[in-house]
């Protein structure tokens, strides 16, 4: 395989672990706390989990420990890519080889599916080496099979044991772990002495605890997304001639888009939490958004930067009604409307169904929106909301806006999505000293038999040297939702606190930066170079954790 220069070189990097995991297992004692309770819905997660709930926090100091015989674990990447996930095995194929050098590591393909149909390959040393520090997860691919049948379970343990493995690490985000406290539980009750480990990721930022304070992935994507915003924003300056609107990946929460807006503070940025709280509908919007380029354009400036959420359309009320109704609509009367030969025919169909109210929020959507909501249809019969194009629809109504108000902006806008250019970037230093840490204290766990943990790292912006490894029980993450008419164990997301640090720095200066043009430019990630430029925390850790 050809590499670039910059693969070559950082393939030579040796991620940075806290000080107490820097002498190796041996040096290393598991210190247990006291026992835990979940995040709310105590008694029904209780009788959910009874053999693993309760379980005290771990956290690693510094002690002897015996050596141990030789392990062997399978990992599975689950879900989208993040950056880091390679090192997050190799931090454990590192840990595991530390503890035993005759201890094996089973890369288990495609993600869960591999994992209950036996399909795998052993991780060496040398194939390890073409991956260290690199994005992606090419190594064993990923996939997004839910862990949840005692059929699958079963088929995962016969797995497992056929082929010696005493572990099985799971790196994903709330699903996959929630998926894997399950497969913990199901493992006790069958009194099997196999052990499921986590660890967390999402770029989206939504998994994370106290304990947790970020899931992997979340810096380097960010960080990719600001230097691109950031050259826009550049050009915007230059040109002076267009309004840019930018779709942030992150369907659920605004964490994405609220950090790529601390770092590079655009003329607008929207967070779908606020405008939720708010019930801002998209007519609101619209002018809100109307005003601020009309008011530039009196100022003399035809320009600006605006960021926008991926998850936007789900927050705003009236479009969120639209789409519920569209979704049971096209349920009940799936057969007529798959009979209709072209959009207008759909549209006419509509019309006769629709309530006047939740019809004219369609009809007010541009004809290209439109199509995409009654088109692209996901395996249950939902609109794929992923699929809207967000910022193109946010462009459209605000310059339809500016004509009615009979604004005389000159007013051009282009748009912009950036999601996949983030998910497999080359992981920033503190991604990829974050993973590998994860992957480690996943080995650590696994050997003392910690079954139903997801491995943490806390203290996170005190420099490296001050990062504090330990575990959670993955039940303490738990609350209970109603889902399919079903109670079901969830870890739930962690959404844009609107009284949280990061918030209020951005609600602190927004009214400035719709003004002028206070534009930061963060450049490209830097690997090399002075610690407060190559291993900087993002700024939501920042403010988080002071």
């Amino acid at each position: 395989m050809i590499t670039s220069a910059l693969q070559t070189a950082r393939k030579a990097y040796q991620p940075k672990l806290p000080p107490v995991l820097r002498q190796g297992p041996g040096a290393v004692k598991l210190q247990l706390g006291a026992p835990t309770e979940s995040i709310a819905d105590s008694q029904k997660v209780r009788a959910l989990f009874p053999l693993t709930y309760g379980q005290p926090v771990a956290e690693f100091v510094a002690g002897a420990t015996a050596s141990g015989g030789p392990l062997t674990v399978g990992v599975v990447l689950s879900g989208g890519q993040a950056p880091g996930g390679h090192n997050v095995i190799a931090g454990l194929f590192d840990a595991l080889k530390a503890i035993h050098p005759d201890s094996r590591v089973l890369g288990f393909l495609g993600g869960p599916s591999g994992l209950v149909e036996g399909k795998f390959i052993e991780i060496t040393a040398s194939l390890l080496s073409g991956f260290r520090n690199t994005g992606g997860f090419d190594l064993i691919g990923s996939g997004r099979t839910k862990l949840e049948k005692a059929e699958q379970f079963q088929k995962a343990r016969a797995v497992l044991e056929k082929n010696g493995a005493g572990a099985v690490v799971i790196i994903g985000g709330d699903d996959s772990n929630t998926n894997g406290a399950v497969l913990a539980e199901w493992f006790k009750a069958q009194g099997s002495m196999l052990v499921v480990v986590g660890a967390p990721k999402t770029i989206d930022g939504d998994l994370k605890t106290p304990q947790i304070p970020t899931s992997f992935g979340f810096d380097t994507a960010a960080k990719t997304y600001a230097e691109l915003i950031g050259n826009i924003e550049r050009d915007a300056r230059s040109a002076k001639k267009y309004w840019h609107f930018i779709k942030i990946m992150g369907r659920s929460a605004s964490h994405l888009a609220l950090e790529a807006a601390l770092q590079t503070q655009p003329n607008l940025v929207l967070v779908s939490e606020e405008i939720a709280q708010q019930g801002t509908t998209l007519a609101q919007l619209t002018v809100q958004i109307a005003q601020l380029v009309d008011a530039r354009a009196r100022a003399g400036k035809n320009f600006g930067v605006a960021v926008i959420p991926e998850g936007l359309v789900e927050f705003l009320p009236d479009v969120k009604k639209l789409i519920a109704t569209l979704n049971d609509l096209l349920a009940h009367e799936g057969p007529a409307f798959e009979a209709a030969p072209d959009q207008a025919a759909k549209e006419a169909l509509l019309r006769r169904h629709l309530a006047a109210e939740v019809a004219a929020t369609f009809f007010a959507l541009p004809a290209a929106i439109r199509g995409q909501l009654l088109l692209d249809r996901d395996p249950h019969g939902n609109v794929q909301v992923s699929r809207i194009e967000t910022e193109k629809l946010i462009a459209e109504v605000v310059g339809a806006e500016l004509v009615r108000m009979g604004s005389k902006a000159k007013y051009s806008a282009l748009t912009h999505f950036f999601g996949y250019e983030g998910r497999c970037a080359a992981p920033s230093n503190f991604d990829a000293d974050y993973t590998y840490t994860l992957g480690y204290v996943a080995a650590l766990l696994v050997q003392g038999g910690r079954t139903g943990y997801i491995a943490s790292v806390s203290h996170l912006t005190k420099g490296n040297d001050h990062w504090v490894p330990g575990g959670i029980p993955l039940t303490q993450l738990f609350n209970i939702e109603r889902r399919h008419g079903e109670d079901k164990p969830v870890i739930r997301k962690a959404l844009v606190e609107l009284d949280g640090a990061p918030f209020r720095q951005l609600a602190a200066h927004r009214e400035a930066w719709a003004k002028g043009e206070e534009y930061v430019y963060p450049g490209p990630i830097q690997y090399w170079g002075p610690a407060e430029v190559c291993d900087a925390t993002t700024k939501t850790l920042e403010l988080e954790q002071g």
